[in-house]
């Protein structure tokens, strides 16, 4: 650290006056005086941390110039705004984001040279905030970026979980958890508003009395009560307006119980204190048994409550009235999770606000729209109707007098019996269950699906009743990523490139990719794009061997599937593939499969058996493989670790194939296959989720396209589906699905993956034996294609010039014309 004392002395002896200029001397300067008088440290005794600190801070200050101006330019405009109301985002990590929206990536780097600093190292630094769990929380992180960007006036509230959802590791080959510390060094970004709180109810009873006019008030009568203090981190937009991510952290309204302490009940004391801080203590709990279930509904009334209390004086505030509280707000509902906001708002308005019951109404159907992420029904949440009972009684009542009249009013459409006991907000078969997707339709003016497919069947198969109902209610608007973050920031070696043919105008219109098709053809610029390529193979290559300690050659095809691991997704039909490559080497002594890695990350639910089978299938077959030297120098196998943000800036632009595999029908849309793309890899994948939408973007012929289409899922599934048929009429996918069992692969234990095996050939619920060949084909194509480099480049670049239709800020402008009705303001 000596060799930066020289360099920084005059700058002690003589600070200057803080400045938040954007040149590198303000920078160097700015810098310094974060390093001397925020931390108290000079660059002799400095740690890496305190050096990331200081460089956070700086660029901090410059981006709350932007954030205050954009909070003046709001109130002046005096716009309608959106509340994005969503228990996860995954914003990664902020330092680079930022300066690459405020223009200053170069002047920091050459400042930080300056005393010998490396801008890359520092960014290493910064731990990412654990606020969500996969494509939810990244894509409301997209939305944030793209809101302040296109200056749309906004706040997006969550809750502050002090610990992510876990830290993976794999030991033994098995999915391990641990607690993911992600505030252990503080969070340099957010600030703490403690003028911003709001109390919490849980549990109790209500009471129900008339006054002098027969008036009926009901008062909820709680069993506890807590607080939610706000946290705000600015999220800054490209080249202009900023935007607030508003979290909520729960406290004891009482933090210490003297009487109780000096009785000598130490315990007793501070009990209430950790008994409320649970609730945002963790992301998502498990919620397997009783006492997980109700954390996690919890948490989801805990941030909503806060979040609509504070709605609600920030209207008031302006001196407007609740009655007008829709023309002011709209508030987006991001999956089923905060759909309890639904009844909290009729709360509110009646019982805090006296208003009545058809007034309250209109306001909250007029104020939600609701965006449907997922076809699961094991996703579309149900809360048993004696939770709520316990947990929020008042909400219950809401609940059901909301389902009376709305029964009462499709009972006047002729709906028939059986569609009524569909649509009712309460599933009354076996225990009682509140169903929130329900709630949250019935509540909202506006619901969407999230790709053109999954609006499609969420209107012919989910909520087709309520399409019925209410067509002009339903729409879609497809997904979308910042590619400000996954291509600029994330791949700064292909963004150059593009910018040097085409200009720099995609960073804020990224239809202006289309400019790369001319150069296609371009035998040059082909060599030119696969250079960059190779050079991001490269450094995802360092990041496998730091992580795994496994070597890849980066010449090699690196295939990719990185997403959350679920049945549905199917990565075990990659694993068979690979399975099928082995055997074709060992013993049909096939020479020519072009040398490939295979790259494998994602985490699977704590609770989900199933899942955390298939990350052991992954890892055992690629222990057996890497470490066979007949087959290592032609396959390997890698399973990364704890899948983040961080680690997808590195996977996106090293990866040649997109593995998209899902059955159709299952995903939404996926965003993973967006950020392939948009980083030049080529897709093999079913017709499912977003995919339809990129390889009609892309072109038929520069997508690799496999699997049974929706409709077709469901024919043969009705016909009557045989999984052990098509096991023991195919040989090939015989021996793959046989050495599952293996004394080789299992190490003795052949029961090892029994479940799986029994699962193929008895159910088989996500069609993977029959798509099994289709893939298999596929794949024999894609290495043909691999091969001949120079149309490999032809189809990438192609790629890459159509992936204008998949960035976020169209979506947010979509949002914007279909639902919110909501304008820009740039400041």
């Amino acid at each position: 650290m000596n060799s930066h004392n020289k360099k920084t002395e005059h700058y002690f002896t003589k600070p200057g006056v803080a400045n938040i200029g954007l040149t590198k001397e303000d920078i160097k300067t700015s810098f310094l005086e974060k390093l001397f008088y925020s931390l108290g440290r000079i660059p002799v005794v400095a740690t890496k941390n305190d050096f990331y600190t200081s460089l956070a801070l700086t660029v901090r200050d410059r981006v709350f110039r932007k954030y205050v101006k954009s909070l003046e330019q709001y109130a002046e405009e005096d716009a309608r705004g959106v509340a994005y109301l969503s228990a996860e985002y995954l914003p990664g990590p902020h330092l680079g984001n930022n300066l690459l929206n405020l223009e200053i990536v170069e002047e920091t780097r050459e400042a930080l040279a300056e005393f010998n600093l490396d801008l890359d190292e520092l960014l290493k630094e910064e731990v990412e905030p654990g606020l969500g769990n996969g494509g939810l929380g990244r894509l409301a992180s997209c939305y944030m970026d793209s809101l302040a960007t296109l200056g749309i006036p906004s706040i997006a509230y969550g809750i502050r979980y002090e610990f992510g959802i876990f830290k993976q590791e794999i030991q033994d080959g098995w999915q391990v958890e641990s607690t993911d510390k992600w505030l252990q060094k503080g969070n340099t970004w957010e600030i703490v508003r403690p003028e911003i709180s709001f109390e919490v109810k849980f549990g109790g009873h209500t009471e129900h009395s008339r006054d002098g006019n027969y008036k009926l008030h009901i008062e909820w009568i709680p069993d506890s009560e807590i607080k939610g203090t706000a946290y705000d981190t600015p999220i800054l937009g490209y080249q202009s307006n900023s935007i607030t991510l508003r979290l909520w952290k729960a406290e004891a309204t009482e933090s210490f119980d003297f009487a109780a302490y000096n009785l000598g009940e130490y315990y007793r004391a501070v009990e209430k204190k950790m008994r409320s801080e649970n609730i945002t203590k963790v992301l998502y709990p498990n919620d397997e048994n009783l006492s997980g279930k109700e954390l996690r509904l919890k948490q989801q009334y805990f941030f909503v409550c806060c979040s609509l209390q504070d709605i609600i004086r920030l209207h008031l505030l302006q001196g407007r009235k609740l009655e007008t509280l829709h023309e002011k707000f709209t508030i987006q509902l991001n999956d089923t999770h905060p759909s309890i906001a639904v009844a909290e708002l009729m709360r509110l308005l009646l019982d805090v606000h006296q208003m009545g019951w058809e007034e309250a109404w209109k306001v909250t159907k007029s104020t939600f729209a609701y965006t449907n992420h997922t076809l699961l029904p094991e996703a579309l949440e149900k809360w048993p109707v004696n939770l709520l009972r316990n947990l929020l009684p008042r909400h219950l009542e809401l609940i059901y007098e909301i389902n009376s009249r709305f029964i009462t009013e499709i009972r006047e459409h002729d709906f028939t019996g059986e569609q009524i006991s569909r649509m009712s907000l309460i599933d009354d078969r076996g225990e009682p269950t509140i169903r929130m997707a329900h709630l949250a339709t019935v509540g909202s003016y506006k619901v969407n699906g999230v790709s053109a497919l999954h609006s499609g069947l969420l209107k012919e198969e989910v909520l087709k009743d309520f399409a019925q109902l209410w067509p002009e209610k339903f729409t879609n608007v497809t997904n979308g990523i910042t590619h400000r973050r996954f291509l600029a920031v994330s791949n700064p070696r292909l963004a150059g490139l593009i910018s040097e043919k085409i200009g720099k105008e995609w960073l804020t219109n990224l239809d202006k990719l289309k400019g790369l098709e001319s150069f296609a053809n371009d035998e040059y610029f082909r060599r030119k794009w696969m250079e960059v390529k190779l050079e991001n193979k490269k450094n995802l290559a360092a990041q496998i061997k730091e992580l795994t300690g496994i070597e890849i050659n980066p010449e090699m095809l690196i295939d990719v599937q990185v997403k959350r691991i679920h049945e549905y997704k199917r990565q075990h039909l990659k694993v068979l593939h690979i399975l099928s490559l082995y055997m074709q080497i060992k013993k049909d002594g096939q020479k020519d499969i072009p040398p490939t890695a295979f790259i494998f990350a994602g985490k699977a639910a704590p609770g989900y058996f199933m899942a955390k089978r298939i990350i052991k299938l992954i890892t055992a077959v690629g222990d057996f493989i890497n470490n066979d030297p007949e087959v290592n120098e032609t396959l390997k196998v890698i399973f990364l670790p704890n899948f983040s943000v961080k680690l997808a800036q590195h996977v996106y632009p090293g990866a040649d194939l997109s593995e998209q595999i899902s059955m159709a029908g299952k995903e939404a849309s996926g965003t993973g296959n967006m950020k392939f793309a948009l980083n030049g890899a080529l897709t093999v994948g079913t017709l499912d989720g977003a995919n339809v939408e990129i390889r009609e973007e892309v072109g038929e012929e520069n997508f690799f396209l496999f699997g049974l289409t929706t409709e077709e899922v469901a024919e043969r599934k009705k016909a009557g589906y045989h999984p052990y048929k098509i096991y023991s009429e195919n040989e090939k996918l015989k021996r793959v699905v046989d050495f599952l069992l293996s004394e080789e692969l299992t190490k003795g234990n052949t029961e090892l993956f029994r479940s799986i095996y029994d699962n193929l050939l008895n159910q088989d619920p996500y069609l993977l034996l029959q798509d099994y060949q289709s893939y298999v084909d596929q794949m024999e194509n894609v290495y043909e294609i691999w091969q001949d480099s120079q149309k490999w480049a032809q189809m990438s670049i192609i790629n890459v010039a159509n992936m204008g239709k998949f960035s976020s800020d169209r979506s947010i402008k979509d949002y914007c014309e279909k639902i919110w009705k909501v304008k820009a303001v740039k400041a």
